[in-house]
């Protein structure tokens, strides 16, 4: 959908099947002139001429010209060249074609050979026909080995097919073939992938009881899986049985950041280092990346100074980890700056990731226009960007409120064939919302569902939250309804919240509380935003003694009331007059009963109180507390009391001049 246009055209560049300009270097006519007097040609010139051909349909024009010339009888070598090229271009159906010409011919396929065909059919993902074909081998000449049954279990693998895989294993076994460590390996990777962690170390023990010794891919796999579904300590333990390697402890670093035992991470590199293995630069870059997310910047640079001195070089997974912690703590500058001198340091080559690490980064820190030049920058040096490169400036222009730059964004996606998303497709919603298109945002929503990307929880969320902002009640409570019987997506209770919100902006704050009994029906949790969404509405409608209610019935569920829900609180009972009935909340939070303090909001609401009910020594009084507490007055706290003063004395003298 061109969002500008209103109609959806989706352009599909079709691979042409033959090149624009053809190559001539390679003919029957060219291979005749040198062959005098029409002489018959070798196979030697056929093999030469064919593995130079880069195009491939000229070369298999070629392999069929010369054979129609009656000058030359193809070998098993010609064949196998032309397969072997067809193969590597995942033609199939040629491929099929000449081997059958090989059969029919009774010429024999090579191991070798077998083994390129069940690769072809491994890169277009067709790992059926491979067993299929499999199947056939004696057919072409071919008998079964290890090496063969072990391409065939890899292509299942692939595509994990894991019943196929047992099935193939098991006639392996029968045809009395033993299985080595690369099948062994096949099979621990196919039964880890599919969480059968259990299977896989019985099978390692199956594995040495049959004199086969597992290596390095083995326990990786292994332990790598084990640490996946957080089986660190049964991890580790398993890995003290044989001589460690790097790539186990890598694992094991790995697990253990994971679970955010990061001291124990940190003892495990030690460890590595006292037993003379040398962490590479996957071990560094998992530490340094788990220290930028938490925000150890500082920390994270050490580790990357510790891994320079020890000869290992960042790699692009490197720099985007600590480009990332750099937009964490907020500059912006040392990160663009890091990622230049590292490019120029190392002669990194950044991938669509890295790229896109820097994008995010701009967006969310309100940059746009950096973040479009890097987008443009990817399209000048031909490095694509993808669903995320999209999706974050999408994003990073509808927080911006320009609706237009996230349109624009839009139809160079489609332009580019990369198809929207969920996440795309909520952000473009956001941005509609925000600008009160929201027969757009409607209309986008609908067409998710055509193109076969169910709208989710969070993109109903984003159009019922832009139509509680704009006021639209009834629209935002259509839709709410409509999202579970029309689209089968129950709400969460970021929707309560937002419709809470709605309702209590209107004042309407007894349909609110009606919300909350389906809430509680639902048997939906309660979040902090929905207790002081609900506090809110509750002291703006004037109602604090049911607000206070509200507060304790929070404490009992566990969430502890913050400043902006108790500020709301003191204020309403400011505004009622009840300024002392303030205080004395004032006085019960600092005497420690409630796990936080009151702040210069909190103060100054009180003291605004006491002024306007009269009691100016109280406010004064309240002040000098508020300094010795260690907080300072803010100009509004100043203000309330001038204002205060002086316009008291003002009234009162007016009072006097008038009698």
């Amino acid at each position: 959908m061109y969002l500008k246009e209103g109609c959806s055209l989706l352009l599909k560049v079709q691979k042409p099947l033959i090149p624009f300009v053809l190559n001539t270097n390679l003919n029957v006519n060219h291979l005749l002139t040198e062959s005098p007097n029409h002489a018959e040609i070798k196979e030697l010139d056929v093999v030469k001429r064919l593995r130079q051909e880069s195009c491939v349909p000229l070369a298999l024009h070629f392999f069929k010209s010369i054979a129609n010339s009656n000058l030359f009888k193809h070998t098993p070598l010609t064949f196998e060249v032309m397969i072997r090229k067809l193969a590597m271009d995942g033609q199939v159906d040629s491929v099929q074609y000449l081997l059958q010409q090989m059969k029919l011919q009774g010429f024999h396929c090579s191991e070798d050979l077998f083994i390129s065909v069940i690769s072809v059919y491994r890169q277009v993902g067709l790992a059926e026909r491979a067993v299929e074909m499999f199947y056939r081998i004696k057919e072409f000449g071919c008998d079964p080995s290890v090496k063969i049954y072990n391409h065939v279990l890899d292509t299942l693998l692939g595509e994990n097919r894991i019943q196929m895989i047992y099935m193939v294993y098991r006639d392996m076994k029968r045809d009395g073939f033993e299985p080595n460590v690369f099948t062994y390996n096949v099979l621990l990777k196919a039964l880890c992938k599919n969480n059968k962690v259990d299977g896989a170390k019985k099978l390692l023990v199956e594995m040495s009881n049959k004199g086969c010794c597992p290596d390095a891919v083995s326990y990786t796999t292994v332990i790598s899986s084990m640490c996946e579904v957080g089986l660190v300590k049964e991890g580790r333990e398993l890995a003290e049985r044989f001589e460690p390697v790097v790539s186990v402890y890598n694992a094991l670093i790995n697990g253990l950041c994971k679970e955010h035992d990061y001291k124990g991470a940190f003892e495990l590199m030690r460890e590595m280092v006292e037993k003379g293995i040398s962490p590479n630069v996957i071990s560094y870059s998992t530490l340094i990346n788990v220290l930028c997310n938490s925000g150890q910047i500082e920390l994270a640079f050490s580790f990357l100074t510790q891994m320079l001195k020890r000869g290992c070089h960042p790699n692009i997974y490197t720099l985007s980890s600590l480009v990332k912690g750099c937009f964490l703590r907020g500059t912006t500058f040392d990160a663009l700056d890091l990622w230049n001198q590292m490019i120029r340091g190392f002669g990194l080559q950044p991938n669509v990731v890295a790229y896109n690490t820097l994008v995010q980064g701009f967006c969310s820190h309100g940059n746009i226009v950096k973040a479009v030049s890097v987008f443009s920058h990817m399209e000048e040096i031909g490095c694509s960007p993808n669903i995320r490169t999209y999706g974050s400036l999408i994003n990073g222009f509808a927080k911006r409120g320009s609706l237009d730059g996230a349109v624009y964004i839009w139809n160079k996606m489609l332009t580019s064939g990369c198809c929207p998303n969920v996440v795309v497709y909520t952000n473009m919603v956001e941005a509609l919302c925000r600008h009160s298109k929201f027969k757009e945002a409607e209309s986008l929503i609908e067409i998710m569902s055509k193109e076969n990307c169910a709208p989710s929880v969070p993109t109903f969320n984003a159009f019922i939250k832009g139509l509680c902002d704009a006021g639209r009640l009834d629209w935002a409570e259509k839709v709410f309804r409509q999202m579970e019987q029309q689209h089968r997506c129950p709400p969460n209770i970021v929707t309560y919240n937002e419709l809470l919100d709605g309702l209590a902006k209107a004042n309407r704050i007894e349909e609110a509380y009606g919300l909350t009994r389906e809430i509680f029906m639902r048997g939906v949790e309660w979040s902090s935003s929905t207790y002081n969404t609900l506090l809110h509405g509750s002291c703006n409608a004037g109602l604090p003694g049911i607000a206070l209610q509200l507060v304790g019935k929070m404490m009992v569920d566990g969430k502890s009331p913050d400043e902006i829900t108790m500020n709301m609180i003191i204020l309403a009972y400011c505004k009622q007059g009840k300024a002392e009935r303030a205080a004395q909340m004032l006085d019960l939070v600092s005497c420690g009963r409630r796990k936080w303090r009151p702040d210069v909001i909190s103060y100054t609401n009180v003291i605004w109180g006491l002024c306007r009910s009269n009691c100016r020594e109280d406010g004064v009084i309240l002040l000098e507390r508020m300094i010795s507490a260690g907080i300072v007055p803010s100009i509004a706290t100043w203000s309330v009391l001038i204002n205060c003063f002086i316009l008291d004395d003002i009234v009162r003298a007016h009072d006097q001049f008038t009698i």
